[in-house]
C-alpha cells in the first residue's frame, strides 16, 4: 500500500507553505425576507397546506452547511397551525428547520439549525432551498421571515501548483 502527496503543499507549514492559499474557500452567508402577502399574490389564490415557497436560489456544486429564520413581521389571517419546514425540497424537505410554529412565534424569534442533520450536496445543477407548509388550517395572509443559508463552495478547480523559489 502507498500514499501518494497530491497536497501541493497547500495547508502545510512543515512543507514550507503558508496554512492557506489561494485555494481555500470560506463558507459565506446568503439570506433574503419572505413575505407571505407577495406569496399570496404570487400564487393567485390563498396559501394552503403543502405550498412550497422557493426561497434562495443555492448554485450548483454547493454544500449547504446550516441555515434558519427570524420572523420579521407576525404572521397575518385566522390560522392558528401554521408549521414551516425548510429545506431542499428535492433532498431533505425539513433539514433546516421541521414543524417551525409560525403562528405561535413572536417578531424576532429565530429558528435556526448550525449544522444540518446531513449534509446537502447541490451538484452540477442549481437548486432552491425551499419553505413548506407543513400545517395549516384556516387562512395564511401575511406575515414575513428572513430566511438564511451558509454555503460552501465545493466546484471543482483546477490547482495551478506552486511556483518554485526564484522562478
Amino acid at each position: 500500500m502507498a500514499t501518494i502527496d497530491l497536497a501541493n503543499r497547500a495547508g502545510n507549514p512543515s512543507k514550507g507553505a503558508p496554512a492557506r492559499s489561494g485555494a481555500v474557500r470560506t463558507p459565506y452567508i446568503i439570506g433574503k425576507v419572505i413575505d407571505f402577502a407577495d406569496a399570496v399574490t404570487a400564487k393567485g389564490s390563498a396559501l394552503a397546506q403543502a405550498d412550497v415557497i422557493q426561497a434562495l436560489d443555492l448554485p450548483a456544486y454547493t454544500v449547504l452547511l446550516g441555515g434558519g429564520v427570524q420572523v420579521v413581521t407576525a404572521m397575518t389571517g385566522t390560522s392558528t397551525d401554521v408549521t414551516l419546514d425548510i429545506g431542499v425540497t428535492g433532498g431533505d424537505v425539513d433539514n433546516i428547520l421541521d414543524g417551525f410554529d409560525f403562528d405561535g412565534a413572536s417578531v424576532g424569534a429565530i429558528g435556526a439549525t448550525i449544522g444540518v442533520n446531513e449534509p446537502v450536496i447541490i451538484g452540477s445543477t442549481a437548486d432552491t432551498l425551499d419553505i413548506l407548509i407543513a400545517t395549516q388550517t384556516n387562512t395564511l395572509t401575511g406575515g414575513s421571515i428572513w430566511v438564511w443559508a451558509m454555503l460552501a463552495d465545493v466546484s471543482p478547480t483546477k490547482n495551478p501548483g506552486i511556483a518554485a523559489l526564484q522562478s
